[in-house]
């Protein structure tokens, strides 16, 4: 019994009643493995495993049905688990900051005896982070016309396409027929009336059958999943084909390629700490990556979009649409703005940047995965 812990300790580690652990014994959540010689429950390395993952879950607002079931899948291991957790705690870290944002933003207009509308106060809380990215879709992350010749050319002959993560449905081929996945209710609830029917549900459990599509598509999504690897292996395993809009962060010196993350927001190296590979994403789906260029008039405002045009990130309806600027909390982003409005003003941007003037497309990192 030297390897266990009592459920004592087990109680004082994990900061939660010993009744509470009797409670998920006896609803067989975490049942403890052995018993002490005086009755008293022990919890092996394994237990603790498992617990660690349902008290993850429960922190995390998920019911205990719910959690059973997410605990239980046979497919999931411990690391798996993990990255789930880890990304539903950025998640959850974004929404907070982008509350943070708008009160901050309120108590301002309060100290200029502003009084914030009934409508906008309520906003805070029903909004969470694509409340705060989503609205300014509509005006600027549109369908770059380039960028979805390319897409759909890989989608080929595919007759039947799954777009996972498919957001307000920027991308979609019309002339196919497209079943949409996304998991906010807020992007389905901004996808015209016209577009193609919108599941609810994640990348990483897609709730088709293997081989249910010609192809599967995802664009400028991956970083949003909590699991990268293990959604791209989901498309892979109901779709013949893929074709996936992505970023490349494992290529040495990759921060440098673009001057609003080399010289004012190294933040951004952060958020793509725990990124996977692009060989490992490329894999995923058993098949190989291609350069995209992006063209210095592109119409979709993604983050690296504006690259000839500095003025953009100024404009905050611009940032609103891309959630690396949230995602960096917002003294980031107004340290980065204030530095990229005095160097455009002094000229030294233009000084920095002199050869970009002259190029009708960049090579920024980003990558067509199709397999």
């Amino acid at each position: 019994m030297e390897d266990h812990l009592t459920v004592g300790r087990v109680a004082e580690l994990a900061d939660v009643s010993v009744r509470t652990l009797h409670h998920y014994d006896e609803i067989s959540l975490v049942k403890p493995s052995a018993r002490t010689a005086t009755g008293y429950r022990a919890y092996s390395a394994a237990d603790v495993e498992r617990l660690r993952e349902v008290l993850g879950y429960r922190r995390l607002g998920f019911g205990l049905r719910e959690i059973a079931t997410l605990v239980d899948d046979p497919a999931t291991d411990a690391v798996a688990h993990l990255r789930r957790l880890r990304g539903l705690l950025r998640e959850q870290r974004d929404r907070t900051a982008a509350m943070v944002a708008a009160i901050d933003k309120e108590l301002e207009s309060r100290v200029m005896g502003v009084r914030t509308a009934p409508e906008d106060q309520l906003k805070i809380f029903g909004a969470q982070l694509y409340e705060s990215i989503g609205s300014a879709y509509p005006a600027t992350r549109r369908t770059e016309p380039r960028i979805a010749a390319r897409i759909w050319e890989a989608l080929g002959d595919a007759r039947t396409v799954l777009n996972v993560g498919a957001g307000t449905g920027s991308y979609e081929p019309t002339d196919r027929k497209v079943t949409a996945v996304e998991p906010s209710a807020i992007m389905r609830a901004q996808r015209p009336a016209e577009a193609a029917p919108c599941v609810a549900a994640s990348a990483e459990q897609l709730p088709f059958p293997d081989r249910s599509f010609d192809a599967a598509m995802a664009v400028s999504t991956v970083h949003h999943w909590p699991d990268p690897l293990a959604g791209l292996r989901e498309m892979r395993r109901v779709a013949r084909r893929v074709v996936v809009f992505t970023y490349d962060a494992g290529t040495t010196g990759w921060l440098e390629r673009f001057w609003l993350t080399r010289d004012y927001l190294p933040e951004f190296a952060g958020l793509l700490a725990d990124w996977p590979s692009l060989a490992d994403m490329a894999c995923a789906i058993e098949g190989h990556a291609e350069p995209v260029l992006i063209p210095w008039d592109c119409a979709d405002g993604f983050f690296e979009a504006h690259w000839r045009r500095p003025e953009a990130y100024l404009d905050e309806h611009v940032r609103r649409a891309v959630s690396v600027w949230t995602r960096v909390g917002p003294q980031a982003e107004q340290r980065a703005v204030d530095s990229l409005r005095d160097d455009l003003s002094s000229g030294r941007w233009a000084d920095r940047n002199r050869d970009l003037i002259a190029l009708d497309t960049a090579e920024l990192g980003l990558r067509l995965l199709v397999a």
